[in-house]
């Protein structure tokens, strides 16, 4: 009987079927996860395995722990967050809060775009010609803000406060040609920071900028 009215109201249009390309909720122990391109996914969290998102997708979040997560062209999600594994957004996807990473980079290709914070602790932060709306934090990475890329809410590199480690490297900063970022950049430990001549900074905060012209600064 049940399935007769079921049968019966889809015949009639009043409720919708389910979609084959929407994959819901996945949760995982030692495996990895992949969504389709095109397809839509809900909360995606895995152990000790991968995540990827297809080009065009839409889904709520992406979480792993040992693992990295690959967000395809044009995909969407609200959050994604990643422990010892690095996370990189395809052209044009768009995340809707953060980007938080443990230890593993952050690399947003052309268009990709941020609307909150991105961070990490150690790795580094890359962006091409892509957009972070809530500012960036690090401890140890090196960042890189690409030609044309644009950030608000300033950098915040903090002070390695690691018992195991002595990190005496200095992170390295980047800022390219008619790059924007918008707030301080603090730096609480000694960093190596360039600014193209053609960028555009706020205040800065615990470092001395050193300018550059061209593509990049020297190595």
């Amino acid at each position: 009987m049940i399935r007769i009215k079921l049968a019966l109201l889809l015949a009639l249009g009043l409720i919708a079927p389910a979609f084959a390309d929407d994959q819901g909720d996945v949760d995982k122990v030692n495996g990895a996860i992949s969504i389709d391109d095109g397809a839509n996914g809900g909360k995606l969290s895995t152990v000790n395995g991968g995540i990827r998102i297809g080009a065009n997708a839409h889904v709520k979040s992406a979480e792993t722990v040992n693992g990295g997560i690959h967000v395809g062209a044009s995909a969407t999600l609200d959050s994604v967050e990643s422990v010892n594994g690095g996370i990189k957004l395809g052209a044009n996807a768009k995340v809707g809060r953060t980007v938080n990473v443990v230890n593993g980079s952050i690399t947003l290709e052309q268009g990709a775009d941020v609307a909150g914070k991105a961070s990490n602790v150690n790795g580094g932060i890359q962006l091409d010609a892509a957009h972070i709306g809530g500012g960036i934090y690090t401890v140890n990475g090196d960042i890189t803000i690409g030609a044309n890329s644009r950030v608000e809410g300033g950098i915040l590199v903090e002070e390695n406060h690691s018992w195991f480690t002595v990190n005496s490297r200095k992170p390295r900063i980047v800022i390219g040609p008619h790059a924007v970022v918008q707030g301080t950049l603090k730096f609480k430990r000694e960093v190596e920071l360039w600014v193209s001549d053609s960028a555009t900074i706020g205040a800065v905060d615990g470092a001395t900028a050193q300018k550059f012209s061209g593509d990049r600064p020297p190595q």
